[in-house]
């Protein structure tokens, strides 16, 4: 099986190691693949060590923070260019459970992509700060209603069937942030993608914190006016 699990990380030292033992345990045959935006934790010298260990795990180093979303798109360059078949995105935080995926990769078998969604569950995401939880509802019901985008689209959990995607396709979403994972997910449902949704619940971070900052959320939601007017209204 050829499967790649693209990572993106930053300042997260403590979930290098975890995380990886984590998803070997379960896809022993998967690559790693750790995109990091320049942390100064130690992140790169545990990603480095993890790779002398093994040689199933790669890393592409950037000089500096460029962004979740620049991290998902050279992902899937990466894993396009080296022949994958599959593609996982997940985050490195610990709040991405690996054992979905051996069920994420089933479904590929009738879909294109298949997405996580926390919403479903009531207790999906209560273990999260509550501020985030609003924070997180709120965007959640923008994106859906605006966009009519019927699934949890702001995460970063997904399986992709490579040899199904078109990578232009993927690449047109070019916001490099955070909104780069609804804006994704509205570009291929847009282009008649089979996406299937399955719940999941999502732990609370044990190491580490939370990247987002308000700032992020502000240029979101005008990014997501932006898209709204582009494909509701002047398409």
């Amino acid at each position: 099986m050829r499967l790649l699990v693209v990572i993106p990380t930053l300042n997260e030292k403590g979930n290098i190691s975890l995380i990886a033992r984590k998803i070997f345990s379960v896809c022993k045959s998967a690559k790693l693949l750790f995109i990091d935006d320049n942390s100064k934790d130690g992140t790169r010298s545990e990603i480095i060590n993890l790779r002398k260990k093994n040689n199933k795990v790669d890393y592409i180093f950037r000089p500096k923070k460029l962004g979740i979303g620049s991290a998902h798109k050279l992902g899937m360059k990466y894993a396009k260019k080296k022949n994958f078949k599959f593609l996982v995105t997940m985050d490195c935080d610990g709040t991405h459970n690996p054992i979905y995926i051996t069920f994420m990769l089933k479904l590929l078998k009738s879909y294109d992509v298949v997405n996580t969604n926390r919403f479903n569950y009531k207790n999906g995401i209560n273990k999260w700060a509550l501020h985030r939880q609003i924070l997180t509802k709120i965007r959640h019901f923008l994106v859906s209603y605006l966009l009519d985008l019927r699934f949890d689209s702001s995460g970063g959990f997904r399986c992709y069937n490579l040899k199904k995607i078109n990578l232009n396709h993927y690449l047109e979403a070019s916001h490099d942030g955070y909104s780069f994972l609804w804006e994704s997910l509205f570009i291929l449902k847009e282009k008649k993608y089979k996406i299937k949704d399955i719940n999941v619940i999502l732990p609370k971070r044990s190491l580490g914190f939370s990247k987002m900052k308000f700032l992020d959320v502000l240029d979101g939601f005008f990014y997501l006016i932006r898209i709204f007017i582009l494909y509701r209204i002047l398409k």
